[in-house]
């Protein structure tokens, strides 16, 4: 098998490589990512893991091999820090670790690898089933719920409008971390991971995340994931992304301001912070048909909930609806930013010209 023949050297000519440039790993750490790696079980499940969220079961059906059997080599990966494991209700979803070092360390090993390799492309085929039949739930669930989507929709400006908008406010800086709360269906993800080191969406529903996984997939997105986490208790570390994005999240949410100071417990120091939501409307069948426990925010309400949170409002800007139908919605999109940068900052951070925009 060449695979089989071919590991220990890979390993022994990258390791040697890697000490010859900088690196925040100690040489324990990095003889422990290549011990982990230094099976070729081992090294497939990284391989699969370095670009989708799978559970044991996934993986049981991609390797043949027996749940008792894939399970030990993923607590070894796990304890080794090749691998994090989050559970999502019953089920336990494996990744590759977001710990920098250890993600270029064992990428650089993984490129190594002659994706030609027989065992390499039945792994690639496998998975593509997994995710075919993702992609076929999804869509189940997608079909079944659409019809709500579309009626709101209808209602406001088109959402590719305001995805322009929102990408006008927030600037074109690189973004290292990016976290979209309360993704659904991972559009923010979709339109974001390009332009990020990584991103993460959170939501509190299973559904949704399956729908999120299996555009992800399609679009062959391999830097984005999705969790199932509670908007009042994200599952990320405090102070470790650079954008975090509440896209029509808010009006559902029975506390926005504490959703979005636990927001803002997300960002670095001079992060941002992007809403969009609606503007104070009337239409009382949001509430009682879909969910809506808030009939839009005023400018003073998300002003306030803001500045509580620490963080100052560096952009806004307004979608109106076009007036063809009665009863539409006004867009509000704010951008806020962390307190624990100098001013300075802001004036970097200015949206390109556009006569809708109102910097602040």
């Amino acid at each position: 098998m060449g695979l089989v023949k071919s590991y220990k050297h890979i390993f022994m000519s990258f390791f040697e490589a890697e000490m010859l440039r900088s690196s925040t790993l100690t040489f324990n750490a990095c003889l422990d990512v290549l011990k982990a790696l230094g099976e070729p079980t081992r090294l497939r499940l990284a391989r699969l893991l370095s670009s989708s969220d799978l559970t044991v079961s996934d993986l049981t059906a991609i390797l043949g091999q027996s749940q008792p059997r894939i399970s030990r080599h993923l607590k070894l990966l796990v304890e080794s820090a090749v691998l994090t494991r989050y559970q999502e209700g019953a089920w336990a979803f494996f990744r590759l670790t977001e710990e920098v070092a250890v993600v270029d360390l064992v990428r650089g090993v993984l490129s190594r690898i002659d994706a030609a390799d027989p065992v390499l492309r039945r792994d690639a085929e496998r998975l593509d089933a997994v995710r075919r039949q993702r992609a076929e739930r999804a869509a189940g669930y997608f079909s079944a719920n659409a019809g709500n989507w579309d009626r709101i929709r209808l209602l406001h400006a088109p959402d590719a409008e305001v995805e322009r908008a929102l990408l006008r406010a927030v600037g074109d800086r690189r973004i290292e971390g990016f976290l979209d709360i309360g993704t659904g269906t991972g559009r923010m993800l979709e339109i974001f991971s390009p332009r990020a080191e990584r991103a993460v969406g959170i939501d509190a529903s299973r559904e949704m995340l399956q729908v999120a996984r299996a555009k992800l997939d399609t679009a062959g997105i391999g830097n984005a994931q999705v969790r199932l986490g509670d908007c009042y208790h994200l599952p990320v570390p405090h102070g470790s992304f650079d954008l975090v994005t509440i896209h029509q999240v808010l009006h559902y949410l029975d506390d926005p301001a504490a959703a979005i100071r636990e927001a803002a417990q997300a960002l670095r120091p001079g992060g941002r912070l992007a809403i969009v939501d609606f503007a104070p409307h009337r239409l009382d069948f949001l509430r009682d048909e879909h969910a809506h426990l808030r009939l839009g925010f005023s400018r003073d309400t998300l002003v306030s909930h803001l500045e509580e949170a620490g963080l100052d409002v560096v952009a806004q800007e307004t979608l109106a609806p076009d007036g063809s139908a009665p009863g539409q919605l006004t867009v509000f999109i704010w951008v806020a930013g962390d307190r624990r940068r100098l001013l300075a900052d802001t004036a970097k951070e200015k949206p390109r010209a556009s006569p809708s925009v109102t910097v602040l």
